[in-house]
């Protein structure tokens, strides 16, 4: 299990390939100052075959793209082309292993006549993409979560349903309070009590063997594992539905899970110092544990074309 990440050499850098421990940026960027930027984290997995799988490529793009338009950033290419730089920056790098990528559109400088402060106008735009060497981080008997105090801004106050950097510190906020106290991971509420998301990652509860979800239009980000959670679910035809869910139902679950790009599908066995179900990973979260890790490998039918592969033969010679 490895839980630091090894960047890659290679790097994509405001259009064009380069050292990634060499790429800079003016102690000005905007990106940097006021949090107007907008990333993707995105999971490619080693297949049997010594390539490499990039999961829902194309979704992952698509949410980038949104962001950016969002804050009026243009990435100045197609999503056909970051397709293209992303299978190129993975040969380019060569790892045979599992890796996660990371996108990161952002606003860089004050363009000539722009008057100084926050804005999205007048200021140009930049794309970065990072690769590190990156396996299984959580642990598979399971993680303890807090129940943090901080809770996840109103989609009306900040829009939360992109991946917008600024917004992350209310996610460190949570995270920090959580392993101060010795746990794993955050699951933070919205204004009105509810659950919302942990610090990067969707909740599940299991509760008489039925799979509940809060709905992905609340005060969270819809994310891509989510739903491949749910569409795997209904595979298995195990029961699945998105309601609204309180403190209460985290504590009174037969089990929990946490559902992302970096940490898969996570049991959680505690949450705010209580056990969840009998302390240990439940039959439901195990066989989607299972499932998903078959699916994401190419160990079962890409029926949905989920996978994008990458040639890492070719490349090595």
């Amino acid at each position: 299990m490895t839980s630091t990440p090894e960047l890659g050499p290679v790097a994509y850098h405001r259009g064009e390939f380069v050292d990634a421990r060499a790429a800079q940026l003016p102690l000005t960027t905007q990106g940097l100052h006021y949090g107007t930027g907008v990333f993707e984290g995105i999971r490619a997995h080693l297949l049997d075959s010594g390539d490499l799988a990039v999961f829902r490529l194309g979704d992952h793009l698509d949410r980038l793209l949104a962001g950016a338009r969002l804050l009026r950033i243009d990435i100045g290419t197609t999503r056909e082309r970051l397709t293209d730089v992303v299978v190129e920056l993975l040969r380019r790098n060569g790892f045979v292993a599992d890796v996660y990528l990371r996108p990161l559109a952002y606003k860089l400088g004050l363009q000539p006549g722009t008057r100084p402060g926050v804005g999205l106008t007048g200021v140009s735009d930049a794309l970065s993409v990072v690769v590190s060497k990156l396996g299984d981080y959580q642990p598979p008997q399971g993680i303890r979560c807090l129940i943090s105090s901080w809770r996840r801004p109103a989609r009306a106050a900040l829009p939360v349903r992109a991946k917008i950097t600024g917004g992350y510190v209310n996610n460190a906020l949570a995270l920090d309070e959580a392993r101060s106290a010795g746990f794993d991971d955050a699951i933070l509420l919205d204004e009105r009590g509810l659950v919302a998301e942990a610090s990067t990652a969707n909740v599940f509860v299991v509760r008489d063997g039925r799979l509940v979800t809060p709905p992905a239009t609340g005060d969270r980000l819809p994310g891509i594992t989510r739903a491949t959670v749910l569409t795997l679910a209904a595979d298995l035809g195990v029961a699945a539905a998105e309601a609204e869910l309180d403190s209460t139902d985290l504590l009174q679950a037969d089990e929990v899970l946490l559902t992302g790009t970096g940490c898969g599908v996570s049991p959680v066995i505690e949450i705010a110092g209580r056990p969840v179900g009998e302390g240990r990973p439940g039959p439901v979260g195990t066989v989607l544990r299972e499932t998903y890790d078959q699916t994401i490998r190419g160990r079962r039918p890409d029926t949905r074309g989920w996978l994008t592969t990458v040639a890492l033969a070719e490349a090595l010679r």
